[in-house]
């Protein structure tokens, strides 16, 4: 962590699953809207790929073969399923104490910005229900409507949550005081380069005043 810059903006960056949700909403998502068996079938059909992928702890490979089930639905059916997710299942799981850390960022008038690997169908409406001003997340590909059951680029996990961050922000980010939430090993870049960064685990719990 460097030296503290001079700020012509405060940002808070909050990852999702783990840190502002108790647990990981990929896969509800995706079975809410497939099926199980569907969803299961995705991997059985790949056994190599998907054992490589546990065995490497591979999520992009993981989530590649999760993801093909969408191959040929509708994406707009899709994104009112999100709206739903993040309306009625997610509120569930949210954690108390990383939400009232981020309504602590509105209330003192900072930017506030997800920066996810889950799935922007609702990724986007958690965004808006939480009041942060953007989501950058895993965007769906689709061609005429319809999904192609892939990723629309790179994972947005590690250096890519940085990079998006930081395209995010433009020429404004080296003048950017960022205060940083994240649980995972996917985060570490994004705390890395925060002035304030806090490493989010099932058993800590943050304080609601920004110190």
């Amino acid at each position: 962590m460097g030296a503290r810059k001079v700020s012509s903006a405060v940002v808070a960056a909050f990852d999702i699953d783990g840190t502002l949700t108790t647990r990981d909403c990929v896969v509800p998502f995706l079975r809410s809207f497939v099926g199980t068996r569907a969803l299961m079938k995705g991997f059985v059909g790949r056994p190599l790929q998907s054992f490589g992928g546990l065995l490497r702890r591979d999520r992009h490979a993981l989530k590649t073969i999760a993801l093909s089930p969408l191959a040929g639905r509708d994406a707009d059916e899709l994104d009112a399923a999100g709206e739903r997710f993040a309306r009625e299942i997610i509120p569930g799981w949210l954690r108390a104490d990383t939400v009232a850390r981020l309504k602590q960022h509105l209330l003192a008038d900072h930017r506030v910005v997800l920066v996810s690997a889950s799935l922007s169908p609702y990724v986007h409406p958690l965004a808006r229900q939480l009041g942060a001003e953007a989501a950058l997340c895993c965007e769906l590909e689709s061609i005429d409507g319809r999904l192609t059951g892939r990723l629309e680029g790179p994972n947005c996990r590690g250096p890519e949550k940085l990079r998006r961050l930081r395209e995010w922000l433009g020429d404004s980010f080296d003048a950017t005081e960022l205060w940083a939430y994240g649980d995972s090993s996917g985060d570490d870049e994004m705390l890395r380069a925060a002035e304030h960064p806090t490493k989010i685990t099932r058993t800590s719990r943050i304080e609601e005043r920004i110190a």
